[in-house]
């Protein structure tokens, strides 16, 4: 036996790498989830009966990169609801790795101070790699700084996908206002955030990172935000204005000066008194449409810090005073094949403007299927030809995640089409609607953003710009500005409780058999 046992030893690191994980599901109440909480392991799945929660607090639960924790409700029927309690968040983490959310009902009471799901505790917490999956958050609209999801800790690799977010003060508020508390190399694809008092997305700007935080990537980090519909009404809060969605910058020196911003695939609708689009720091932002902004709907520009990199290509925009407004002295700027509808184009230092198609909202009817403000009817799909020019060298965004796909996740083929559709005539894709926006055909689902060489996975912003209107005449850098309703150039105008399972990180379920039936128990 001993032989067989030594054998065994040996051939088990080589064939099962690099550990056994002994996973079970475990199906809860609200009578008994605390304790089956402090039970879990990685790779374990806490099922949570519908009915009312307290308030969850989750700590010290470590998963791994191949077996998470899960904490999930059913996916239909009665809800799994954790309601806020004045005293606590919904869902507080502390000290968590690879930890999903999945189909939770978190209710905010409209208590003004209770956030959903919570990181805070700032360089003395460690939390990284958590998903929020298919979930719902109601009743955080007490006071502009009740927020749905929020981090104010070190933090990096989350994914938050699919989830719905209604009347919060804030949906998403990722960082702290002091520049602290990073939150690096996030996924947030496929959510909707619909009339919040304040910012339906914000990430923080960031002051150089903490040395050595154990939740915090060593190398270069991509944060992605993508396929969300971002919705504000018409409120505004005693405490000011807010854009859409805001993104600050990043460290100028030191780790994550390289970071990025990858904006792709939104829709974000209506803002009476701010921008829809605030960005500093280094960003990309294409093939999303920006609908009814009252003054500037995109504005790259100082806030905290100063914008640095800019790539901005085939974004939609229609409203507004300006389309897109470039402050400051960035060392890239490059705006190309946007298709603006407003009563001015583009200003501002770019070092790369071109094959931007720039006409009036009155104008619109000649060139896309439905202008509209109104959600339901809006369809800005361009007609047979209207949108279309020379083909647009897109060579210096090829290293910019999905350059070559539309809003619709569409080839964009010849590349001839200005702004974020690549076709014309009919739409083929989703239907502009206040909806979650299908990630369909589904993304691709890294530990979360993009994070290379090496590294391990609310306040607002300011005015409108001024700037001047569409010129008369044809423009040297290939933009079509379309005058008193002709083209200048180029364009044509018309549950089992203790369950296990053996999770070997290779796939080899047959070197697991093997091994045990040498070892005499199976």
């Amino acid at each position: 036996l001993l032989n067989v046992v030594a054998i065994a030893a040996l051939i088990l690191p080589s064939m099962v790498a690099p550990s056994l994980v002994w996973a079970k599901t475990v199906t809860a109440s609200p009578a008994n989830y605390k304790a089956k909480l402090k039970t879990l392991v990685a790779g374990d799945v806490l099922e949570l009966s519908a009915g009312t929660y307290p308030l969850l607090a989750v700590s010290d639960l470590k998963g791994t990169a191949s077996d998470w924790i899960t904490i999930r409700g059913p996916a239909s029927g009665a809800k799994a609801v954790i309601a806020a309690n004045p005293c606590c968040n919904v869902i507080e983490l502390t000290r968590v790795r690879y930890l999903a959310l999945e189909n939770l009902t978190m209710d905010g009471k409209d208590n003004g101070g209770s956030f959903g799901v919570s990181a805070k505790g700032g360089s003395n917490n460690d939390v990284a790699h958590v998903r929020v999956e298919n979930c719902r958050f109601i009743n955080f609209g007490g006071h502009q700084y009740q927020v749905a999801i929020s981090t104010k800790t070190p933090t990096s690799g989350w994914i938050i996908r699919g989830n719905t977010i209604l009347g919060a003060g804030t949906g998403m508020y990722l960082g702290n206002s002091n520049g602290n508390e990073p939150f690096v190399g996030g996924l947030i694809e496929g959510n909707l955030v619909k009339d919040p008092l304040g910012y339906c997305i914000q990430v923080k700007w960031q002051k150089p990172r903490p040395a050595n935080h154990p939740a915090l990537p060593a190398g270069r980090s991509e944060t992605i935000i993508r396929h969300n519909v971002l919705i504000k009404d018409n409120n505004k809060t005693s405490t000011g204005a807010r854009p859409n969605l805001l993104v600050g910058g990043f460290p100028q020196s030191g780790a994550g000066k390289d970071d990025l911003y990858q904006i792709y695939g939104n829709l974000i609708v209506n803002n009476p008194f701010e921008y829809l689009l605030q960005a500093s720091g280094r960003v990309v932002i294409h093939d999303n449409i920006l609908v009814g902004a009252k003054g500037t709907a995109l504005g790259l520009r100082n806030h905290d810090l100063p914008l640095s990199v800019a790539r901005v290509f085939n974004n939609t925009i229609y409203g507004g005073s300006k389309g897109i407004s470039v402050s400051g002295s960035p060392t890239e700027a490059r705006v190309v094949g946007n298709l603006i509808f407003a009563a001015a184009g583009i200003s501002g230092a770019s070092t790369d403007k071109r094959d931007n198609l720039v006409a009036t909202v009155a104008q619109a009817a000649s060139y896309v299927a439905s202008p509209s403000l109104v959600l339901g009817q809006m369809d800005f799909y361009p007609l047979a030809g209207a949108c279309e020019g020379s083909p647009l060298d897109l060579s210096a965004f090829a290293s910019d995640v999905d350059y070559d796909v539309d809003f619709n996740g569409q080839s964009k083929g010849a590349l001839k089409t200005r702004g974020a559709y690549a076709g014309s005539g009919q739409n083929p894709g989703w239907a502009l609607a206040a909806e979650p926006k299908p990630l369909d055909p589904p993304q691709p689902s890294p530990d979360a953003g993009v994070v290379q060489d090496g590294g391990a996975g609310a306040d607002g912003g300011a005015g409108v710009d001024q700037g001047p209107s569409p010129g008369d005449g044809p423009t040297a850098d290939g933009d079509v500005v379309v005058v008193d309703g002709s083209a200048d150039s180029g364009a044509s105008a018309v549950g089992d409780d203790g369950g296990c399972r053996i999770a070997a990180s290779d796939g080899s379920a047959e070197a697991v058999a093997f091994a045990l039936v040498l070892l005499g128990i199976a």
